[in-house]
C-alpha cells in the first residue's frame, strides 16, 4: 500500500513540475467601494468569453486578498467577482499569459435604482450566504453520463465515502432534497445515485432543520447538514431515464428501470428493481450497477468483521413511484409509494465461549433460515400556505407488511472440561402481518413583530401486529437432573400500540437578539400484547391445549405532561440556546399470567435540560458545544415481574424496582474549511455518563440454563474523540485529493455474570488514510486504508484482557479510455487478527466491470465479475464482557454477469431574455 501511495505522489509531483513552466500567478484585493474595507469570502473567477466556462476560481481571505495559480490561457477571458448583496464585478482581458496583480477591485452594493438594468451573467462557482453555501453545478465539470454523486465529489469540502455517507466540511448530511422536496427517501441515496448531473443547476448546503424549526424560522439545533439539489430551469420539461437488464452464471440476474418526467413544477419518477445479488435498494452504481450494492464497502457494521457484513443471499423485487407538484401557489404536494418483496436464505454456524466465575461454557450452533417480507409503504406531504404568516403541513404515512420465516437450528453446550451440559434442536415457522399509520401536523403562525411565533405540532402513530407461529423443539439437559424440554406447539400473538403527542410553543422576542420560548408537550401512549400458546393434542390431532405457562397478556398506558421553557441569545458570531422541561408521567401496567393478575403503577417527575452554543469565528471556522441531560423510563417488559419461558435455555423476569436511566451527554465540534486552499479539518469530542443504567444479569445453573432479570448500575460512561483532515490540489486536468482520519474511544462499563459484578474498560482506535487521483475524464484511482484496534480489560473477573486488530485495504480504479470504453476495478483486502482457528483470518474481494457504449453512449453492453478470486466470506468475531462469539454466514460468491443498459432523455426549456452590461 505504501508503494501505491508513493507512486501516486511521485506521479502527481512529476506532473506538477512538468507543467510549472506553463503556470501563471494571479492576485488582487477585493474592497467595498464606499467603506474601503476588505470583503472576505468573495468569489473571484475567470471564465471564457466564448461559452462562459469557468477556468479557475478562488475566494478572498480576511484581508480581501486572493491568489490563483493557473495554466496560461491565450484566448479572451472575463475576470469576475461575486459577493452577496453586491453587483457582480467583471472585466475583459485578451488572455492570461503572464503573472499579474490586478490591484484593488472595488465592489458596489446593490441598490433599487439599478432594478431597471438587466444583467445576465452565469452564477459564481461558490456563493456564501448567511446560512447557506451554494455551488453552481455548471462550474464543476463531470463526464456527460455522470450522476449527482459524481458531481458532489467534485465540490470543495464534500466527501462521499464507500457507504454513500455524505459529509460537507466535516458535518454529516442527513437530508437530501430535490427542489426543496424529498425524492423517495430523506437520506437522498436514491437521488444522488439516479439523477444525472447534467440537469442540476445548484447544490445548496445549510444546517439541517426539523419541519418545526423550518416553519418557525428558528435556528437549527442539529449537528447535521442538509443538501438541496435544484434542477436547471432549462431542463424543467422533459423526461430521462435508464433501463437495464442482466443475466449471469449460477442463475444470477438483475434488472432496473428508472424513468423520470418533469413538467415545470410537476415531477414524477418511477423506479423498479429485481435481482438476486443482495441489492435491496434503488441505488445503482454507474460502473457496477447493483453488484454488491455498488463499490466495495468498508462496512459500518462493526470493527470485528472480517468479511461481508450481510448475512445470507437476498432476492429482491422493488417498485417505487415519487410525485411532487405545486397544485397552486399556496398548495404544495409530494408523496411516494414503494412496494417491496425480499427473500433471504442463510446458513450459519457459530462458536461461543461464555465466561462465568465458576467456569466457562462452550456452545456450538448451526442454523438454516429463510425469511420473506412483502411491504407496501405510502408517504404523503401537503403544505398549505394559508396566508403569508400562516402555514400548515400535513404528512401522513401508511406502512403495511407481511412476513413469513422458517428455520431449523441445533446447538450443543459443554463446560471447559468437556462435560456435556445441554443439546437442543428446533424447527419453526411463523407468519405475521403488520400495519402502521402515522401522521404529523405542523401549524405555524408568525406575527408582525419579528421572531414572534406560535407553533403547534400534533403526531400520532398507530400500529397493529398479528403473528402465528409453529415450534417443534427438543432440549436435553445432561446435568442437575433437569427435566428435558419438548415442545410441539403453535403461538398466536397480537400486539397493538397507539401513541398521540401534541407540542405547543410560543416564542416572544425580548430584544433583537434575545428570544424566550415557552409551551408544553402532551403525550399519551397505550400498548397491549396478547400471546397465547397451544400444545399439540395427540387425541384430537390439533393444537387445542392452551399452555398457560407460555401464554400472557400485558398492557400499559403512559400519560405525560411536559411544561417547557427556552431562551435563545443570538449575536453576530454566536448563538446560545437553553431549553428546560419536566415530564410528569403516569405509567400504568397490567399483566394476566397463569390466571393471576398483576398491576403495577408508577409516577415519575423526569427533568430534561439542553444547552447549545454555536460560535462562528469567520465564514469558514465554527465551533459548537452541546450539553444534554435526559431521563429514560424502563420498558414494561423490564418492569413487570412476570416470567417469560419462551426460550428453554433462558428464563426472563422483570424487575419492578428499576429506576429511570439518567444520562449526561456532551458534544464538542470544531470545523475549519478554507476554500482558498481547498483544505479543511474537523475535530469532535463527545461523551456520555449514566446513572441507573439498565443492564441484564443472568445466573446459570449446572446444566447451562440461564435465568435473566434487569438491574440498575451507576457510574458507567464512554468518551470518544475524532479528527479528519483533507486537501484538494488541482492543476490542469490533474486533481489530487487526500486526507487523514482518526477515531478513538474509551468505555467504562459494569455488568453481572452469575451475580458477580465486574468492571470492563474498552479502548478502540481507528485511523484511516484515503487518496484519489483524477486525470480529466480519463482515469480515476482511489486507494484507502483503515485499521481498527480494540482492547478490553476486566476487573473482578476471570478474564484479564483481550484485543483485536482488523486491517482493511481498498483500491478503486476506473478508466474511460479509449472512447466509449469504461473499465472499473475494486480490490479489497481484509485481515482480522483475532478470528478463531475455525475461520479464515483474511480474504480478498475483487470486483471488475468492462462496458462499451454504442449509439452515442445511449446503449451500454457490460460484463461484470463479482469476487474474481472466489474468496469472499463472512466470518465475524463479537467480543463482549461475558462472551466471545465467532460466526460464519452464507455469502455471495463468484459470478459473471452480462447486461445491457439503455439511457433515454429529452428536455425542453425556454431561455429567459436579458442583456449583459459590458464593462469599459
Amino acid at each position: 500500500m505504501t508503494k501505491i501511495y508513493s507512486f501516486l505522489s511521485f506521479l502527481f509531483l512529476f506532473v506538477l513540475t512538468a507543467n510549472a513552466q506553463n503556470d501563471v500567478t494571479l492576485r488582487g484585493t477585493v474592497l467595498d467601494v464606499n467603506t474601503q474595507l476588505p470583503l472576505e469570502m468573495a468569489t473571484v473567477y475567470f471564465t471564457t468569453i466564448k461559452d462562459s466556462t469557468v477556468i479557475e476560481y478562488a475566494t478572498t481571505d480576511k484581508n480581501g486578498a486572493f491568489r490563483m495559480d493557473i495554466k496560461k490561457y491565450e484566448k479572451p477571458v472575463f475576470l469576475k467577482v461575486s459577493y452577496m448583496g453586491y453587483q457582480t464585478y467583471y472585466e475583459e482581458y485578451k488572455g492570461l499569459t503572464e503573472n499579474k496583480d490586478f490591484g484593488k477591485l472595488y465592489m458596489i452594493e446593490n441598490v433599487n435604482t439599478l432594478n431597471d438594468v438587466v444583467i445576465k451573467t452565469e452564477a459564481a462557482p461558490i456563493t456564501i450566504k448567511k446560512d447557506t453555501l451554494e455551488f453552481n453545478a455548471a462550474s464543476y465539470k463531470v463526464r456527460p453520463d455522470s450522476n449527482v454523486e459524481t458531481l458532489l465529489k467534485q465540490l470543495p469540502g464534500f466527501d462521499v465515502d464507500n457507504d454513500g455517507k455524505i459529509t460537507v466540511n466535516g458535518r454529516e448530511v442527513n437530508q437530501v432534497l430535490v427542489n426543496g422536496k424529498t425524492f423517495f427517501d430523506k437520506d437522498g441515496a436514491i437521488a444522488i445515485k439516479n439523477l444525472p448531473a447534467d440537469i442540476i443547476k445548484k447544490i445548496q448546503v445549510s444546517d439541517f432543520k426539523t419541519k418545526k424549526e423550518e416553519l418557525s424560522k428558528q435556528e437549527s439545533t442539529s449537528d447535521f447538514s442538509s443538501i438541496n439539489i435544484t434542477i436547471d430551469e432549462k431542463k424543467n420539461k422533459g423526461y430521462f431515464g435508464k433501463i437495464m437488464g442482466g443475466y449471469g452464471t449460477d442463475d444470477r440476474y438483475e434488472a432496473n428501470v428508472n424513468l423520470n418526467y418533469f413538467n415545470n413544477k410537476q415531477k414524477i419518477s418511477l423506479l423498479a428493481s429485481s435481482n438476486n445479488i443482495n441489492s435491496t435498494g434503488f441505488s445503482m452504481d454507474d460502473v457496477f450497477d447493483n453488484m454488491g450494492g455498488g463499490r466495495n464497502s468498508s462496512g459500518r457494521g462493526g470493527s470485528t468483521s472480517s468479511g461481508s457484513s450481510g448475512k445470507g443471499i437476498t432476492q429482491s423485487n422493488l417498485v417505487g413511484v415519487n410525485y411532487s407538484d405545486d397544485w397552486t401557489e399556496k398548495l404544495l404536494a409530494m408523496g411516494s409509494y414503494n412496494f417491496s418483496n425480499t427473500i433471504n436464505n442463510n446458513d450459519s454456524k457459530s462458536n461461543q465461549l461464555s465466561f462465568l466465575p465458576t467456569g466457562n461454557i462452550i456452545t456450538e450452533a448451526e442454523a438454516k433460515t429463510r425469511n420473506e417480507s412483502t411491504g407496501n409503504n405510502v408517504n404523503f406531504e401537503l403544505e398549505y400556505k394559508i396566508s403569508p404568516s400562516i402555514r400548515l403541513v400535513v404528512a401522513p404515512k401508511l406502512n403495511q407488511s407481511r412476513t413469513n420465516s422458517n428455520s431449523t437450528s441445533s446447538s450443543f453446550s459443554e463446560d471447559e472440561d468437556g462435560n456435556e451440559l445441554n443439546r437442543s434442536t428446533s424447527k419453526s415457522y411463523s407468519e405475521g402481518d403488520n400495519t402502521n399509520f402515522g401522521n404529523t401536523i405542523n401549524f405555524n403562525k408568525s406575527f408582525e413583530k419579528k421572531s414572534r411565533n406560535f407553533s403547534f405540532v400534533f403526531t400520532n402513530n398507530n400500529t397493529n401486529n398479528t403473528a402465528d407461529g409453529l415450534n417443534l423443539s427438543e432440549t436435553i439437559f445432561y446435568q442437575d437432573n433437569q427435566p428435558n424440554d419438548e415442545r410441539n406447539q403453535t403461538t398466536k400473538k397480537k400486539n397493538t400500540s397507539d401513541s398521540y403527542s401534541a407540542d405547543i410553543e410560543y416564542t416572544e422576542p425580548i430584544t433583537d437578539s434575545l428570544r424566550v420560548r415557552f409551551g408544553s408537550n402532551f403525550d399519551w401512549k397505550s400498548t397491549s400484547n396478547d400471546e397465547r400458546t397451544f400444545n399439540f393434542d395427540p387425541d384430537t390431532q390439533e393444537y387445542t391445549d392452551l399452555n398457560l405457562a407460555l401464554s400472557n397478556y400485558t398492557s400499559s398506558i403512559q400519560n405525560s405532561v411536559t411544561p417547557k421553557v427556552g431562551v435563545t441569545l443570538q449575536k453576530n458570531k454566536f448563538t446560545l440556546n437553553l431549553d428546560s422541561r419536566t415530564s410528569i408521567v403516569n405509567f400504568d401496567n397490567h399483566s394476566l399470567y397463569l390466571n393471576n393478575a398483576t398491576d403495577l403503577s408508577k409516577k415519575y417527575a423526569l427533568p430534561f435540560a439542553t444547552a447549545v452554543l454555536r460560535y462562528k469565528f469567520d465564514r469558514s471556522k465554527n465551533l459548537s458545544f452541546k450539553y444534554d441531560y435526559s431521563n429514560t423510563l424502563p420498558s414494561a417488559a423490564q418492569l413487570m415481574p412476570v416470567v417469560n419461558l419462551n426460550n428453554p435455555l433462558n428464563t426472563i423476569i422483570g424487575n419492578p424496582d428499576l429506576h429511570p436511566v439518567e444520562k449526561n451527554s456532551i458534544n464538542f465540534n470544531y470545523r475549519n474549511y478554507d476554500f482558498r486552499s481547498r483544505s479543511g479539518y474537523s475535530l469532535y469530542i463527545k461523551g456520555d455518563y449514566y446513572d441507573n443504567d439498565i443492564v441484564s444479569t443472568s445466573i446459570y445453573d449446572e446444566s447451562g440454563k440461564r435465568t435473566t432479570t434487569y438491574v440498575n448500575i451507576s457510574g458507567v460512561y464512554n468518551a470518544s474523540i475524532g479528527a479528519n483532515w483533507n486537501q484538494s490540489i488541482k492543476s490542469g486536468a490533474h486533481t489530487l485529493r487526500y486526507g487523514l482520519g482518526l477515531n478513538a474511544g474509551y468505555t467504562f462499563d459494569k455488568g453481572f455474570t452469575n451475580a458477580v459484578l465486574y468492571n470492563a474498560k474498552s479502548t478502540s482506535i481507528t485511523p484511516k488514510v484515503y487518496l484519489s487521483y483524477d486525470y480529466g475524464d480519463v482515469l480515476t484511482i482511489a486507494p484507502s486504508y483503515n485499521l481498527s484496534y480494540n482492547q478490553s480489560k476486566y476487573e473482578n473477573y476471570s478474564r484479564d484482557a483481550t484485543s483485536n486488530v482488523v486491517h482493511r485495504i481498498n483500491l478503486q480504479t476506473t478508466t474511460y479510455w479509449p472512447e466509449n470504453l469504461i473499465f472499473g476495478n475494486d480490490f479489497g483486502y481484509t485481515y482480522n487478527s483475532n478470528i478463531s482457528g475455525d475461520f479464515k483470518k483474511d480474504f480478498y474481494l475483487w470486483n471488475t466491470s468492462l462496458s462499451y457504449g454504442f449509439l452515442n453512449k445511449t446503449l451500454y453492453a457490460k460484463v461484470k465479475v463479482y469476487d474474481v478470486l472466489n474468496q469472499n466470506l463472512s466470518a465475524t468475531r463479537t467480543i463482549s464482557a461475558t462472551s466471545i462469539r465467532d460466526e460464519e454466514n452464507t455469502v455471495l460468491r463468484r459470478y459473471v454477469m452480462f447486461s445491457l443498459a439503455y439511457k433515454i432523455g429529452n428536455f425542453t426549456g425556454s431561455e429567459k431574455g436579458g442583456k449583459r452590461r459590458p464593462r469599459d
